[in-house]
């Protein structure tokens, strides 16, 4: 009889902590700055490429004539 819920129980469980796990990683993470400090893109803070400006947003204009 102990062993009849057993799988049920065990399957709940299971998706309970990778549910709890999925909730911390999720609210540890930090927000992507972008147009911070009027750029249109997102700037590299660390490492070789620290400073460039990546994905610019440009649109191309018909006036220009």
């Amino acid at each position: 009889m102990p062993n009849r819920h057993h799988y049920t129980l065990k399957k709940y469980s299971t998706t309970q902590k990778n549910k709890k796990k999925q909730s911390v990683l999720f609210n540890s993470r930090t927000a992507v700055e972008i147009n911070g400090n009027g750029t249109s893109g997102y700037t590299v803070k660390t490492g070789k490429n620290k400073g460039k400006i990546l994905g610019h947003i440009s649109q191309k204009h018909s006036n220009n004539w």
